[in-house]
């Protein structure tokens, strides 16, 4: 696997997850359901793009 592949994932999450998460009944850590979805993207994505970086060659020295 390409670690390419990890910076089109968040794309997804946020694009196309948004349109089956878009819910308001499940309130999760008292956020309703799609606030939550969003929130955990963002969170998904730092840590995404945190390993893209790790491994891009051209960040070694």
């Amino acid at each position: 696997m390409s670690i390419r592949w990890l910076v089109v994932l968040p794309l997804l999450g946020i694009f196309v997850g948004v349109l089956f998460a878009n819910r308001v009944t499940p309130y999760v850590l008292g956020m309703p359901f799609l606030m939550f979805y969003i929130v955990l993207c963002i969170v998904l994505t730092s840590v995404c793009m945190a390993i893209v970086y790790r491994f891009d060659p051209s960040n070694r020295e």
